[in-house]
């Protein structure tokens, strides 16, 4: 058994696979106050959930990118499982060809989704990771990493526009039923989420003509992924688990 953890800057998702199978997934808010022992509670919490012994896990993998937390979160996962967890990052072997100007900028969510990514579509693709950052990963037809593109997710975007208006409310979001709206929380979701899929679909257009040739496959991972796709007049195939595969495919390449 493998425990894999994906630790972003509002959610901590946690894996744990049997093999190739995931036995149950689980979703933390990243609180960058609690300490080693309150994350291993929680950890242990899981476990004891979905009735899985923690104590058979074979090892740990974590991807993190709140830097703060790295720690923290390795010493929860070990005292735990007893086992010492491998952290994605340099000298990591992960099979990727980065081609950006400095390898060592590219954070370790954006390596793990192409790891996963390559492993189960053909290329050249684009990844979206759409989470508190949105992030657009190219991959050529040869494998190599890019580069790519990151901006303000979606849930940013609009409490940005809430705080710096003063009447604009935070909202909900939500999918209106149609773009024109008639009212300002409609509105806004309007915006927000068609906003958001006419900008995938317009990324994809600019990336296949940087790029000269039609993409294999997109795919788009994240928790608002779902809310977004199906807006989208591309094809662009979700994986809420892209990160955990990741992280389950870079850790076997280290045994």
């Amino acid at each position: 058994m493998l425990l894999a953890i994906d630790a972003g800057n509002t959610h901590i998702v946690l894996g744990c696979f049997e093999g190739d199978s995931l036995r149950f997934t689980a979703r933390l808010c990243t609180d960058r106050a609690k300490t080693r022992d309150e994350y291993a509670l929680l950890f242990r919490s899981l476990f004891d959930l979905h009735h899985v012994d923690p104590g058979s896990a074979e090892g740990a993998i974590l991807s993190c990118v709140v830097s703060e937390l790295t720690d923290i979160l390795c010493q929860a996962a070990a005292a735990v499982t007893g086992k010492n967890v491998l952290v994605v990052g340099a000298g990591i072997k992960t099979g990727l060809n980065i081609k950006i100007d400095d390898p060592g900028q590219l954070g370790a969510d954006l390596v793990v989704d192409a790891v996963a990514a390559t492993e189960k579509y053909p290329k050249p693709m684009i990844i979206f990771d759409m989470g508190t950052a949105n992030t657009m990963s190219v991959i050529d037809r040869e494998g190599r990493f890019l580069g790519g593109a990151i901006l303000a997710g979606l849930r940013l975007s609009v409490d940005s526009l809430s705080s710096g208006t003063s009447q604009l409310p935070r909202i909900q979001l939500a999918v209106p039923k149609k773009v024109i709206c008639s009212n300002t929380v409609e509105c806004m979701q309007s915006g927000a989420v068609y906003g958001h899929a006419a900008m995938l679909d317009g990324l994809i257009d600019r990336v296949e003509e940087e790029l000269g040739e039609p993409l294999a496959a997109v795919v788009a991972t994240g928790g608002l992924a779902r809310m977004v796709v199906p807006l989208c007049r591309r094809k662009i195939s979700v994986e809420e688990d892209l990160m955990l595969l990741g992280l389950k495919l870079i850790y076997n390449k280290n045994r």
